[in-house]
């Protein structure tokens, strides 16, 4: 069960929820080849829906905004959303597209290979997003991702600012951005691949995330924060640059650890804890994930947490 703190706001999650058709496998195969892997499972998954599970079992309270499929895995996601205690009733029913999907290999060094196709994500539109703009009125955060048509993250952010309302984007996919969507940023969560491809620079470590990050100070947003796997997380702002080291643990499976970082650092600030605090709360809960198989699966309870 889900423990909410009566401080937290409302964090509003704009974007995709998938089904997660995972496959464990002792490598990547090649070009042509058969490869026989080890099992498979279906998850619910996709970059929106596991950070809206992610602020709901470590203490958000949350709403969601997407689009579903009127079919199989449409209903189990949408029960998951209600499980989770998320409100879903901004989440829409397309009749005539199927729910998105996600293809994911998982190897035995715990990397992840992932092929997306997005079905009823690719018709969440503007006009959705306006449809429900009062919902960010008061909100704690907004929180993005790419996984939705880049016209619907645009305007999201755009009407968060309207409102007052800080804007979380973390852009992955990793894919160029327009420059109009810089300054609305107030927050921007990438990893190194994703920084990588916003900056032109090859980001492989703290220093040269440093590098990347003040780049994209430079566009105006106001907070970087790469994130580095076993290696961290680099914090970007007016005020300096800080490493925070990760948690060292065996990891099994990264699948969803850095959707599970940012549902922490969203909550924890959210409740009003100091950035270096929040970036904490989402490394202590990404280091719980990455021990446990699965996307949804994988993500900690507060509660795990605190013990």
């Amino acid at each position: 069960m889900t423990t909410q703190k009566p401080s937290t706001r409302r964090l509003v999650v704009v974007g995709s929820l998938n089904m997660d058709l995972v496959m464990r496998v002792p490598r990547a195969p090649e070009a042509g080849e058969t490869l026989t892997g080890y099992d498979f499972a279906t998850h619910p998954g996709g970059k929106g829906a596991n950070q809206a599970v992610a602020c709901a079992r470590l203490g958000g309270k949350v709403t969601m905004i997407g689009r579903l499929g009127n079919d199989a895995f449409g209903h189990s996601l949408r029960d998951g959303l209600i499980a989770e205690g998320i409100a879903d009733d901004t989440v829409g029913c397309d009749e005539g597209t199927a729910t998105g999907v996600a293809m994911i290999m998982v190897d035995d060094s715990a990397q992840n290979r992932i092929t997306l196709a997005p079905g009823t994500n690719a018709k969440l539109t503007p006009a959705h997003v306006e449809q429900q703009a009062a919902l960010l009125d008061g909100a704690a955060m907004l929180i993005l991702q790419l996984e939705v048509p880049m016209p619907t993250v645009l305007r999201a952010a755009e009407l968060a600012n309207r409102y007052g309302c800080p804007v979380l984007l973390n852009p992955a996919p990793a894919t160029s951005l327009p420059d109009s969507i810089w300054p609305l940023i107030d927050y921007l969560v990438p990893n190194e691949t994703e920084a990588s491809l916003l900056t032109g620079l090859t980001v492989t470590d703290p220093a040269s995330a440093t590098e990347a990050a003040k780049i994209l100070l430079t566009k105006g947003i106001r907070n970087v924060l790469i994130t580095l796997g076993a290696q961290g997380v680099l914090i970007a702002n007016s005020e300096g640059v800080q490493h925070l080291p990760a948690f060292p643990v065996d990891a099994v499976d990264t699948t969803a650890a850095g959707d599970t970082f940012i549902g922490g650092l969203s909550t924890g600030l959210a409740e009003g804890l100091p950035l270096g605090d929040a970036v904490r709360l989402g490394q202590r809960a990404a280091s719980v994930s990455v021990t446990r198989h699965g996307a949804q699966p994988s993500i900690p309870y507060r509660a795990e947490l605190d013990s």
